[in-house]
């Protein structure tokens, strides 16, 4: 019989419970539910409505984990960053199931494990540079290492996927934006609007998306004013004019960053071969494509994450599970507490920004 880690993630919208094999990282157990249905109706995540379909659907997942609790040697729960009453419904799932199978708790940053979601079923590669990119967050991180991380850029304002979120919200679009925006992108000409990228001719290494929502905004605006709405097959073309236009300036402010990012690098004497995208919005393949370019132009090899663990999931809370507990590197059941933003990844993660 292997040894197991159950690991939860509860930091949001996806109820999701994972069993991994501490020997050689294998997953043997995986589900999400995911409550894009009841959110969308509202545009976007309404948190107590997010807790209680937590209350609802963890016990179920966890029903199905009985055969194997008497392998489980630590349990794994993400408790940072994220809503704060969606994160206690995980973190109470936790502890209990800590204190009944008399086994350590473990607590994960689950941007730590975005980052991991790239080594799921495998050994880690460092060190590598990383565009992290979620309906929360936006960010450039330098990773040495297990222990080692710093984030080295950020956004000011939206994140990256918020931003997709917001302007399919605008668009009568419906939520979760990014995989509709992207869908009515295709089929748009990305040159139909003329869009300011974000920070363009700032020296400051950050990211921004408030401005270019902004812009976004008044034009649909201008066209709602002129009736557009009111004509379908019109409000269509606009539509996807206007959601490739957007990604694509969207898509060129990361890829500045990123470049900046690429080019310091080379500067660097302990320079990074590999570069990896992670976060619920690294599935958009359009980036993906464009950061596949620049990695060859720069010769570095792009990791990503499988498209299905992309977004929040248990499985990758439960990799990082691994990594502390072959460090002993748990934490205490009574001083454990949630927080809504990311302070220091779980004191792995410093900021130089």
């Amino acid at each position: 019989m292997q040894d197991l880690i159950l690991s939860i993630e509860s930091s949001c919208d996806d109820s999701s419970i994972a069993l991994t094999q501490i020997s050689d990282k294998k997953l043997i157990f995986h589900q999400k539910i995911s409550q894009e249905k009841e959110h969308s109706s509202y545009g976007g995540v309404v948190p107590e409505l997010a807790s209680r379909l937590h209350a609802e659907a963890l016990p179920l997942i966890l029903e199905k984990t009985k055969p194997y609790l008497k392998q489980v040697k630590a349990v794994a729960v993400t408790t940072e960053p994220g809503l704060n009453i969606t994160l206690l419904e995980g973190l109470m799932m936790a502890k209990t199931l800590a204190f009944s199978l008399e086994v350590p708790l473990i607590a994960i940053n689950h941007l730590k494990g975005h980052l991991y979601s790239l080594f799921l079923e495998k050994e880690a590669i460092f060190p590598l540079g990383v565009l992290l990119v979620s309906g929360g967050h936006t960010m450039l991180i330098e990773a040495r290492s297990f222990e080692e991380i710093k984030i080295v850029a950020r956004s000011i304002d939206d994140s990256f996927g918020e931003s997709f979120d917001k302007v399919a919200k605008m668009l009568g679009l419906g939520y979760p934006g990014g995989p509709i925006v992207e869908s009515y992108a295709k089929r748009g000409e990305a040159s139909s609007f003329s869009f300011p990228v974000p920070l363009n001719s700032k020296t400051k290494f950050a990211f921004s998306f408030s401005g270019l929502k902004n812009a976004i905004r008044l034009e649909i605006e201008k066209f709602r004013e002129d009736g557009g709405f009111e004509d379908k097959e019109r409000l269509e073309i606009f539509r996807a004019n206007l959601s490739a236009s957007f990604q694509k300036v969207a898509c060129e402010h990361l890829l500045k960053k990123c470049k900046i990012f690429f080019e310091n690098d080379q500067k660097s004497k302990d320079s990074w071969e590999h570069f990896a995208v992670v976060g619920g919005a690294s599935a958009n393949l359009f980036l993906r494509e464009n950061l596949q370019k620049m990695c060859e132009s720069y010769t570095k090899t792009l990791l990503l994450a499988p498209l299905e663990f992309c977004s929040d999931n248990a499985a990758m809370i439960g990799r990082v599970g691994i990594e502390s507990y072959l460090k002993g590197e748990f934490s205490s059941p009574f001083n454990i507490k949630t927080k809504p933003k990311v302070s220091d990844f779980n004191a792995n993660f410093s900021e130089d920004i």
